[in-house]
Parts: structure tokens; sequence; C-alpha cells
């Protein structure tokens, strides 16, 4: 079947069972938005790159800015972003900022889109 197909029931039944569960299931508006947002973060393509990046290891904007071969100020607007996000935290070590994921989750999220992606790539 072509992926692109949309499947279309023949007729219109309401399955109340089904609802019934669902509804009581459901996380209430809220939580739905925010994970809408974190999304939208995760959504460019360049803060995936220093999402995967900071999943291996913890940088500072120098060596950030040398791996993806962009200056430190666009590596710096983008931090800013995911750091507003709770995506990325720093700490200062002397006078070198250093840059590491927020907690575990953000990296499992990560790795599990990643391996979604390359499970689907590989065909």
């Amino acid at each position: 079947m072509d992926r692109t197909t949309i499947e279309t029931c023949e007729v219109s039944v309401i399955h109340e069972d089904v609802l019934a569960r669902v509804k009581e299931k459901m996380p209430d508006e809220e939580p739905v938005y925010e994970v809408s947002e974190l999304f939208k973060v995760f959504g460019d393509s360049t803060r995936a790159r220093i999402i995967c990046a900071l999943n291996i290891e913890e940088m500072c904007v120098c060596d950030l800015a040398a791996l993806l071969g962009m200056t430190q100020s666009a590596i710096s607007h983008q931090l800013r972003l995911l750091k507003v996000a709770r995506i990325v935290r720093s700490r200062k070590q002397g006078r070198v900022v250093y840059y590491a994921l927020d907690d575990t989750h953000i990296g499992q999220i990560f790795a599990m889109a990643f391996d979604h992606v390359m499970e689907e790539m590989e065909g």
C-alpha cells in the first residue's frame, strides 16, 4: 500500500466503548501542548545536530561551532532556544561554558526518533 494514501471508513460508526476508554486516558490539553512545543524545538536540523552531539558528550560553544561548521554566534542562538525549552543546561568551568542535555529523557527521546528514522531508511 502507498504510504501517502489515507484510507477512510466506508460507513459512519461511532464505537462508544473505544471513545470512553480513550477519553478516560487522554491527558489534559496543557501537557499535550507542551509535548507539541518540545517537538517543534526538535524540528530544526541545526538544533537536532546539536542535540545529537550533546547526546554523545557535553561540549562548549567553540567545539560545537567547529563540529557543525557554523559561527559561535549561530550556535549560541540555537543553544539559547534549547535552554529556554529545558533541553540543554550549561555549566561554567573557569572561562569556558559547557553545554549538556538537561536530562536523560531528552537523549532517550532523540535516540528513539533517530532509531525510527534509521529503521524506515533501511526498509
